[in-house]
């Protein structure tokens, strides 16, 4: 009988000279390990004080070196980190020590709400009751400046992306796609199911820094009321 779980699977890859590449099974996984290297860089500990970036991705994290020579350093301790579970590996694990908790308000009155809740097989007060009744995590970002992708969520609410993207989603909406939520910061294109709305800005160049999520923050949403 197994003692434990088994090693996560993992790969380091060189990623130029100053960089390397952490390649992980899930997006849990990604968001734990970027989360245990921030908190050796909190503590100061060489090689991890050369370390001047940390970029986590879907099922990758790039980590970015002063120099060429803390990459040597660095990668068979990343290797070790990777393949060793953690409590981080899990949704209740993510690290969450970068902010407090981000509320965001929501109108649930979004185009693709009742179409969720005939593909989950949930009422739309069910989806809404799900949706809220969640602490999602941000565990990467990307697409658009300041969309977090969030994970997490009541494994109820996995839905698939739209069979034709829109060519215009007001900045606002509040979205699910696959295991993820996100809410758009900016108009764009996009084939995420709509499920509301909310007014907080999420993006603002002019606030420091212009994202309001960011890896490893708690988001809770909170219905607004107003839905039909």
């Amino acid at each position: 009988m197994a003692s434990g779980p088994e090693p996560s699977a993992a790969r380091v890859l060189p990623c130029g000279d100053t960089a390397l590449l952490v390649e992980l099974s899930t997006t849990l996984a990604a968001a734990g390990l970027a989360g245990r290297i921030a908190d050796l860089q909190t503590d100061g500990w060489a090689p991890w004080d050369g370390v001047i970036d940390v970029v986590t991705g879907e099922r990758t994290v790039l980590v970015v070196a002063q120099h060429p020579r803390a990459v040597a350093a660095l990668r068979p301790l990343l290797l070790d980190l990777a393949c060793t579970p953690t409590v981080s590996d899990s949704a209740e694990g993510v690290r969450v020590g970068l902010a407090h908790l981000v509320e965001i308000p929501v109108v649930y009155a979004g185009a693709d709400l009742l179409l969720v809740a005939a593909h989950t097989g949930l009422s739309v007060a069910q989806v809404i009751a799900a949706h809220t009744g969640t602490e999602w995590k941000v565990g990467f970002t990307g697409f658009a400046p300041g969309f977090a992708y969030l994970i997490g969520g009541d494994p109820r609410l996995v839905v698939p992306r739209r069979a034709e993207p829109r060519p215009r989603v007001t900045a606002g909406s509040v979205a699910l796609a696959g295991p993820y939520s996100g809410v758009y910061p900016t108009e764009s294109p996009g084939g995420w199911q709509l499920i509301g709305h909310t007014d907080l800005p999420l993006w603002d160049l002019q606030r420091d820094p212009p994202a309001v999520l960011r890896p490893g923050m708690r988001v809770r949403f909170r219905d607004a009321g107003g839905t039909s």
